[in-house]
């Protein structure tokens, strides 16, 4: 989805609720701010203060810059979910990885099958596009997104650990 890869053609999922679109998001997108809106409390509900205006000059620029791809489920006018992706060099395989970055379900829309919509469309899409392998990441005690991603076939990876070191504020490396 990034690095010049997009969505094929959006994908649709019925349920009782009505249609639901998965669209690939560009910043000229009919529905940029409100997935803008929607990603703004995907960050408030992992704790981060609301912040609409920064949250949507971030986005832009980086959907702009293709560093993030997005794709939002839209139901009824109305985007309900999103999910965003980074593409990345696989340099053993010569060829690319998918990391899934966020997936997000308004809290009134989930249960409802846009999270596994969203996934499923971007696997899809990976295929297409010939990636290798599609990752992503989740907390352990976050129950209800292992089992939907086990569900769909993602397994865990014995063997890696993952670390992180903050460069915020810069740090002088030795």
């Amino acid at each position: 989805m990034s690095g010049g890869i997009r969505p094929a053609v959006g994908s649709t999922v019925g349920h009782t609720r009505g249609v639901t679109t998965i669209e690939p998001m560009t910043s000229t997108h009919p529905v940029f701010d409100e997935f803008a809106v929607l990603f703004d409390d995907y960050r408030v509900h992992y704790g981060q203060p609301s912040a609409l205006q920064s949250t949507r000059s971030w986005l832009r620029e980086q959907v702009a810059r293709h560093r993030l791809a997005a794709a939002a489920a839209i139901r009824a006018q109305e985007v309900c979910g999103f999910i965003t992706v980074t593409v990345m060099p696989a340099s053993l395989r010569l060829g690319t990885a998918w990391s899934i970055r966020d997936l997000y379900v308004a809290p009134d829309h989930r249960r409802t099958g846009i999270a596994d919509a969203l996934l499923r469309h971007v696997i899809r899409n990976a295929g297409d596009a010939g990636a290798h392998r599609v990752s992503l990441q989740t907390e352990t005690d976050n129950v209800p997104a292992l089992t939907l991603y086990t569900d769909i076939g993602f397994q865990p990876v014995t063997g890696l650990e993952l670390l992180n070191l903050t460069v915020d504020p810069p740090r002088h490396v030795p």
